[in-house]
């Protein structure tokens, strides 16, 4: 990891069209802009993390959701899926 000391309004450039400026500092609190290309994806890290889990669970039905699927099937075809 590169750590870097930065004053307000200083900046960091990353690649080619990234470019990170602090803005404000203020107490332990520091402003951060980024200037990148719509296609440069930015996420706070613990929203991603968040974003991430939430998308795991909607991707993994529970038990109840997939038996209850499989009831429904079984209705409409009628066939016993535990045969």
């Amino acid at each position: 990891m590169l750590v870097l000391s930065r004053r307000a309004g200083e900046s960091v450039v990353l690649g080619e069209d990234v470019v990170v400026t602090i803005l404000e500092v203020r107490g332990d609190v520091v402003r951060v802009g980024i200037d990148a290309p719509r296609s440069v994806r930015v996420h706070r890290a613990e929203l991603l993390a968040q974003l991430e889990e939430t998308n795991r669970q909607a991707a993994s039905p529970s038990e109840d959701v997939i038996a209850n699927l499989a009831r429904a099937l079984d209705h409409g075809t009628g066939t016993d899926p535990s045969s």
